[in-house]
């Protein structure tokens, strides 16, 4: 990270930034808002299922941030496939069709325990009242979160989603439709951060990951309009620029905001913005 917003602009009261994590189990990597957290910029509300990673995350847990052990979905009782990895636990049966054409995939998407499990939709959870930041890592039940949280998403500013390229599960939306719904509710794509390529069997590459070109998966950043961030408020923008800029480096969308502030507030936010970065560069 080249700088804060919150350090550039430490003479504003800037706000926190509310996040929703959809399968916020801890994982080996940093998710994507990390920064925010570290800083203590984040007010998380997060959801984790898996009993033993939940509890992981209340032992872990630090001030403003709430996790509740629901799985998101439609509101109806669900069938939850448990594998034997458990990366690869999910609500969608296993595409054995598609996974033995990878290494290691098929043996890690073996169900070893079916259990019922209850979904509620995002739109009916009462301790989300607002969503700045929504990401979502759930193993092909993205979609069915998307269509059954719209009241609240179609209000939040950036999206972090996991969209899959090719289908590991059966029936599982693929990125084209978790993309048009999206383009629905008022957003455009905005980058991915990674994307993730797998080999084809039989061929195992003796040296790293050179010619390897199958995408799987990756993960999604979706933005508000950017035509249309002058209907925004001056907090809203703020909001949408500490993102692009702290969680992401994406230093023209962070100045296109903090534009639109200046045009609202008569502020110069954005000749600020623009000399520290390039003093940054200069270094």
């Amino acid at each position: 990270m080249v700088f804060s917003l919150y350090e550039l602009f430490e003479y504003f009261d800037l706000p926190s930034i509310k996040i929703v994590d959809v399968g916020a189990s801890i994982a080996k990597e940093q998710p994507p808002y990390q920064t925010l957290k570290e800083i203590g910029k984040a007010e998380i509300v997060g959801f984790e299922p898996n009993l033993e990673k939940y509890q992981e995350l209340i032992n872990s847990s630090m001030d403003n941030e709430l996790y509740l052990p629901y799985a998101l979905g439609d509101g109806t009782e669900k069938e939850f496939n448990i594998c034997t990895g458990f990366q690869m636990s999910s609500f969608l049966e296993p595409n054995f069709k598609v996974l033995e054409y990878f290494e290691g995939f098929a043996k890690s998407s073996e169900i070893i325990k079916k259990d019922k499990i209850m979904t509620y939709k995002l739109d009916e959870i009462q301790e989300i009242q607002e969503i700045d930041y929504l990401k979502l890592d759930v193993q092909g039940a993205e979609l069915v979160i998307i269509e059954n949280g719209k009241n609240k998403i179609k209000n939040s500013l950036v999206i972090h989603t996991e969209v899959n390229f090719i289908p590991l599960y059966r029936n599982q939306p693929l990125f084209s439709e978790i993309d048009q719904q999206l383009r629905q509710l008022g957003f455009f794509f905005h980058t991915f951060c990674p994307l993730m390529n797998c080999p084809l069997k039989p061929f195992l590459p003796a040296q790293g990951r050179q010619g390897i070109n199958q995408i799987l998966w990756g993960d999604a950043v979706y933005i508000r309009d950017f035509t249309e961030l002058s209907n925004l408020s001056s907090e809203s923008l703020i909001k949408i620029a500490i993102i692009m800029n702290d969680c992401y480096k994406s230093f023209d969308l962070a100045a296109l905001a903090l534009k639109h502030i200046d045009l609202q507030e008569d502020t110069d936010c954005f000749e600020v913005y623009i000399e520290s970065l390039n003093k940054t560069k200069s270094k």
